[in-house]
């Protein structure tokens, strides 16, 4: 028999039926409640609150479980490639050798962009945040590509959509990082693997013959698998939500770069960084605000130490803390702000206060450590990040599209005034 829930409302007693996770997470369906008891639910934030059922990512934050399709996030960041992840995300299954040459070739036959898009950069002032440039370019694609725009489009034309996306964000990404700057841009590279023509694009002049460094190489494929996909968060359930009204892809995702903008979000290892500077620049030493971190009286937080979903430790950032040592080592970085990242690291993994709280370094911590060293600027931080959720952004759209979701509508508890008649201008006190 069907587990089931009993809600008492005006005396009547409603049942509504209980859903099981194949992980054994429980949820109360209450997707009539409305329509039978003109009731809704309120949510703030949607913390609890399940917006689909979905195979892509399994997450357990008490128990530090992180699993894209079954599939360990520690496994997969040691012995995958990003595309074979991307794959993963969007077909269900780890390609064979065969599936992967095709889609890595797809992949390679797209990453160019029009000339054109070129005078959109230029229109930029120098200096703009790449995540404004990012979003707007993505979504300047489907302009370019207006079939994208018909929603009875065959499964081979999105298929080519989406692989033109995978394609070309490095890209734009590169462009928006070097327009900022105001250097000259790189075009791809076909001879090398994805994340290797990212770097050339990125760290790349004309002038010059670039060779990738296969440590900084093995570290951003890390990088980019780790944050490929973390379940309904914001800019996921972003990308969700203005797919559901049948936006093309590229909109959808442009959406949800926006929201991966944010300092809540995306912005993390960003913020990490500018408060490492703020205690270099403070010249107390670390105790000082090692002590203001206790004192529950002082507004001033650590950035990158704990994690709303995991309670224990971040799966992610225990693969990171090895690639930031051998990243760190390898390139025989000097730099003060990473001294201090790496001491205030020891601190978080030592001090009672830290360790009974679980204060302890996240992906975050790690990801803005690594980036740094890599030299890559903070305002290029969330773009990374975008260059690594992007599989998992366009995985959570095409199982939202097959499974002919409908409309994103969140209902609302109306707390304004009631009916009055309007004043004429002149009798309004």
């Amino acid at each position: 028999m069907s587990e089931t829930v009993k809600l008492i409302l005006d005396g009547k007693e409603i049942v509504l039926p209980v859903i099981t996770g194949s992980e054994n997470e429980k949820a109360i369906d209450i997707s009539t409640l409305r329509a039978t008891t003109g009731y809704i639910t309120i949510d703030p934030g949607f913390k609890n609150t399940g917006s689909t059922q979905s195979s892509i990512t399994y997450l357990d934050g008490e128990n530090g479980i992180l699993r894209y399709r079954g599939y360990s996030i520690e496994e997969l960041a040691e012995n995958a490639t990003f595309l074979e992840v991307a794959y993963l995300l969007l077909y269900g299954e780890l390609p064979n050798i065969k599936e992967l040459a095709y889609f890595d070739e797809s992949i390679t036959q797209h990453t160019l962009v029009h000339e054109n898009m070129k005078r959109f950069f230029d229109a930029f002032p120098q200096g703009a945040h790449p995540m404004g440039m990012l979003s707007s370019m993505i979504a300047s694609l489907s302009t370019f590509y207006p079939e994208s725009q018909n929603s009875n489009r065959s499964v081979t034309d999105i298929e080519k959509t989406i692989h033109r996306l995978i394609a070309k964000l490095p890209t734009l990404a590169a462009k928006a990082y070097k327009h900022n700057k105001g250097l000259p841009t790189m075009y791809p590279r076909n001879d090398l693997s994805y994340c290797g023509n990212f770097l050339q694009m990125m760290f790349g002049l004309p002038t010059q013959d670039y060779k990738v460094n296969d440590v900084v190489e093995r570290a951003l494929n890390k990088l980019l698998i780790l944050h490929a996909d973390h379940e309904q968060n914001c800019s996921t359930a972003t990308v969700r939500v203005v797919g559901s009204s049948q936006a093309n892809l590229y909109s959808s995702i442009s959406a949800g770069i926006a929201a991966l903008w944010g300092p809540l979000h995306g912005g993390a290892n960003q913020a990490v960084i500018e408060m490492l500077e703020q205690i270099r620049h403070d010249g107390g030493g670390l105790q000082k605000w090692i002590d203001k971190a206790k004192d529950k009286n002082d507004s001033f937080r650590l950035m990158g130490f704990g994690h709303r979903v995991y309670k224990n430790f971040d799966p992610r950032a225990t693969i990171l803390k090895v690639a930031a040592d051998d990243v760190l080592e390898a390139l025989g970085v000097s730099d003060p702000i990473l001294d201090i990242a790496k001491e205030l690291e020891q601190v978080a993994l030592n001090d009672e206060y830290f360790v009974e709280r679980g204060l302890y370094p996240n992906v975050d911590f790690y990801s803005g450590i690594i980036y740094r060293a890599l030299g890559i600027p903070t305002d290029m931080f969330t773009v990374m990040f975008a260059l690594g959720r992007l599989p998992g952004w366009i995985g959570q759209w095409k199982e939202m599209t097959e499974q002919s979701e409908p409309i994103g509508r969140p209902r609302q508890v109306y707390q304004g005034a009631n009916a009055r008649p309007f004043v004429s201008l002149t009798d309004r006190s």
